[in-house]
């Protein structure tokens, strides 16, 4: 992994990018502490296609759950009477 600081990076921003592309991994800093990183697509790609992947698998797990076709979601005309029982 490079780390540089942000004000570096602005002066050598093609060279972190091609390092990027090789597969290494850049870390910008700000006041010595971690803010950003530049990844390569590649890299980007694999990591939104693995979550994408696990929310999928989810979903098809508890689509029996997640089905709400057979709900009757029609509101209820009537009103509570709250002589009887103030709590309801």
């Amino acid at each position: 992994m490079c780390r540089t600081s942000i004000y570096e990076a602005r002066n050598n921003f093609s060279s972190l990018v091609k390092l990027a592309e090789q597969g290494e991994v850049v870390e910008l800093t700000r006041y010595d502490k971690p803010v950003a990183v530049i990844i390569s697509y590649e890299e980007f790609e694999n990591a939104s296609s693995k979550e994408d992947d696990w929310l999928m698998k989810w979903r098809e797990k508890y689509k029996d759950e997640l089905d709400d076709t057979g709900f009757d979601i029609t509101p209820s005309r009537e009103c509570p009477d709250y002589s009887k029982d103030p709590w309801a």
